[in-house]
């Protein structure tokens, strides 16, 4: 197995790194299950990537005129109810929010009462019965600890698109951990994140190199 470690400033930086990792070291496999099944994935063994500074605008990648953007603020905008609420919209089988909306509350609670001393704020995404869903959710935990008064994420996905998927999901993460920072009363810390499926789908893999090349 090779575990790629990726050390960024900031969220930008860390998808573009991201992206030159995995057309560089990934291996190429025929989807059997999953999206997109029947066409090819590039994918690193395991991604750790370390973002220093997550809270520096813009959090979303500025990719070269004449490429498609992979993600828009106000897509992000959009997206944070998805993320931090329990409401689901009319045909989705579920929402990061229906599983993380109490446990957001509880957390900052434990800190705010309990103390910044401990190893217990973990919050958890999906539940047993999720393994039968058509798509179950690929985020599945958010670690959180406080270290010189300061905020850290550590997240992990099961699977995870790199070209749209990684700055949506973190760009909105990272306002996440800003508005639980305020909540607390800490400052803004690092963003860390795992996956050992990062993976670029084949349809946007020409896409990835015009960015790294640019």
């Amino acid at each position: 197995m090779q575990i790629s470690v990726i050390q960024a400033r900031d969220l930008s930086e860390a998808w573009f790194l991201c992206l030159s990792k995995t057309l560089k070291d990934g291996y190429d496999y025929l989807i059997q299950r999953g999206s997109y099944e029947g066409q090819h994935r590039r994918q690193l063994d395991l991604a750790v990537v370390e973002i220093k500074y997550p809270a520096t605008r813009p959090i979303i990648p500025d990719v070269p005129q004449g490429i498609p953007a992979p993600t828009t603020m106000e897509y992000i905008d959009n997206y944070l109810p998805y993320l931090m609420t329990s409401h689901r919209a009319e045909g989705e089988q579920y929402t990061y929010g229906q599983y993380l909306e109490k446990q957001i509350a509880e957390v900052i609670r434990m800190y705010k009462e309990d103390g910044h001393n401990t190893n217990q704020a973990y919050m958890t995404v999906g539940e047993p019965k999720a393994i039968y869903l058509p798509d179950p959710p690929c985020l599945r935990g958010i670690d959180t600890r406080i270290k010189d008064n300061k905020l850290d994420f550590y997240v992990y996905f099961r699977s995870w698109d790199l070209w749209a998927g990684f700055p949506s999901n973190l760009a909105a993460i990272q306002l996440l951990k800003e508005y639980m920072a305020s909540e607390i009363g800490v400052e803004d810390g690092e963003l860390m994140a795992m996956s050992k499926g990062l993976h670029l789908y084949e349809y946007c893999w020409d896409l990835a190199k015009m960015v790294v090349n640019r």
